[in-house]
């Protein structure tokens, strides 16, 4: 394989329940489904401003996403929503917070709690040609680290959710992964820290990942027995999702990247011989992500396994730039949103050059809300000769937002992924609160979004007047 892609490399580096959707049937009766329509629309007539994307959306449904849409936009609440949720609890309590949230925010965000409302999710969106990755709400950031027990109990609930999304498998099904939830913060920290003067090598973290000892170097005895015993929680993730469920490692801070990455090219390259079946994720506003996405290409055919990659903007920003400025280091954030785009289409250009080249080596999910990147995308596509069925290429959005993009490109035979968060109310609230606020840019854009739920609102109840004016 090695020898097929190495011309490839030398020329590049030169260079969500939808909550929202309506199943087919509920107790025998049809619901409406998705319009559908031409799949062969030329890239340059592929648009996102036809509000019948929503009309498959209950009027509840959109009445729900207005709302919460709204109350996104302000962003006084948005910055301050964990305070507001905690403030609300305690006032509330448990069961008066639950039932306020849960047919509003949760509902909107969030497939449910039972395996039986995740897989009625996984139904409905499968019903419209969108596809679910399943996303367990746990991760810990510095100073959140509870224990091997506590590593050991999140390892279960990830091989849980690759049953689940195994047993209600859409074509190709996907899953989250975070590697915090199985190795503790303070370490990846410290593995960054020693990357830039100590080599590991992937074929001993492999080994060590199958259950052979080493002592890493730098690291004391107590960390290198915890970094063991997440290597193996790692493997046993991979194991059993080989050839069932593509993995996808989300990417976090700078100051624990490079050791996510380390770690997640070492599952790479066991599990990614003969497919993509863990992919890594990088982040297109960081100034570095074109230098971090060519050496994971290097590694990839250096080391011959295959490449999956998530594509994304970002959404650390604040938090890293408040970190540089405190720690008196450069800003890693690119220096505008032009050049966080041009990042992002200029490395969204290098993968899909390679998938025209070997769709079996080389896969990306396109994972944006911005409708540029996503003509970008489809556009390149066509240039290309890259077949939209082929599998290689997929888009992604996160459920509950940005619907009319996902249900535009199903409509028109693209793959498209919705990121499935699951979990019970008290689970999934500190993470809705971070991704909120990790996403604020996005949700207090969502004017369109909101604009055209208003239009298939109308629409329905000019119809319904004209109904009731005929009847009379």
């Amino acid at each position: 394989m090695s020898t097929l892609l190495r011309p490839m490399f030398h020329r590049i580096s030169s260079v969500r329940l939808l909550g929202t959707a309506a199943p087919r049937t509920v107790n025998g009766s049809r619901l409406p489904m998705a319009p559908s329509k031409d799949d062969s629309i030329p890239p340059e007539k592929l648009t996102f401003d036809d509000p019948s994307a929503f009309h498959v959306k209950t009027f509840r449904e959109l009445l729900r996403a207005l709302g919460v849409f709204q109350l996104c936009s302000f962003p006084v609440l948005v910055n301050n929503c964990g305070k507001l949720m905690s403030v609300a609890r305690s006032l509330l309590g448990k069961t008066g917070f639950s039932m306020i949230l849960r047919p509003s925010i949760y509902a909107q965000f969030v497939a449910g709690e039972s395996e039986a409302e995740i897989a009625v999710a996984m139904e409905k969106m499968n019903s419209l040609g969108l596809r679910t990755m399943l996303a367990v709400p746990i991760e810990e950031d510095l100073g959140e680290s509870t224990g091997e027990r506590r590593y050991d109990d999140n390892l279960e609930a990830m091989l849980e959710c690759v049953r689940i999304s195994h047993s209600n498998a859409c074509a190709d099904p996907m899953m989250q992964l975070k590697i915090t939830a199985l190795l503790s913060p303070e370490l990846c920290v410290k593995l960054s820290s020693l990357l830039s003067k100590e080599q590991y090598d992937l074929a001993q973290l492999v080994r060590a990942m199958e259950g052979e000892s080493f002592h890493f170097p730098g690291l004391t005895q107590s960390e290198n027995t915890h970094f063991l015993h997440g290597l193996r929680r790692l493997n046993k993730i991979g194991e059993t999702s080989f050839l069932k469920v593509r993995v996808l490692v989300d990417a976090e801070y700078t100051y624990m990247n490079p050791a996510l990455s380390l770690v997640t090219m070492a599952m790479m390259k066991k599990f990614n011989q003969k497919g993509a079946w863990i992919w890594n994720t990088y982040q297109c506003y960081l100034k570095e992500s074109r230098s971090l996405l060519l050496d994971a290409i290097g590694q990839s055919v250096s080391q011959s396994f295959c490449l999956g990659v998530k594509l994304v903007r970002g959404a650390y920003m604040d938090k890293e730039r408040m970190l540089a400025a405190k720690e008196g280091r450069p800003d890693p954030i690119q220096p505008s949103w032009k050049d966080t785009n041009k990042s992002y289409n200029g490395l969204l250009d290098i993968l899909l050059e390679l998938v025209s080249q070997n769709t079996e080596c080389f896969r990306v999910i396109v994972a944006t809300h911005n409708e540029e990147s996503v003509r970008h995308a489809v556009s390149r596509m066509a240039e290309l000769g890259i077949d939209k069925n082929c599998g290689s290429v997929c888009f992604g959005q996160l459920l509950g937002m940005c619907d009319h993009v996902s249900l535009t490109l199903a409509q028109h035979g693209f793959s498209v992924y919705k990121s499935v968060p699951y979990g019970s109310v008290d689970d999934t609230v500190p993470y809705l609160v971070r991704r909120a606020q990790e996403n604020r840019t996005v949700l207090q854009g969502i004017r369109k979004e909101r604009d055209l739920l208003r239009q298939e609102m109308k629409r329905r109840l000019k119809e319904r007047l004209m109904g009731y004016r005929k009847k009379c």
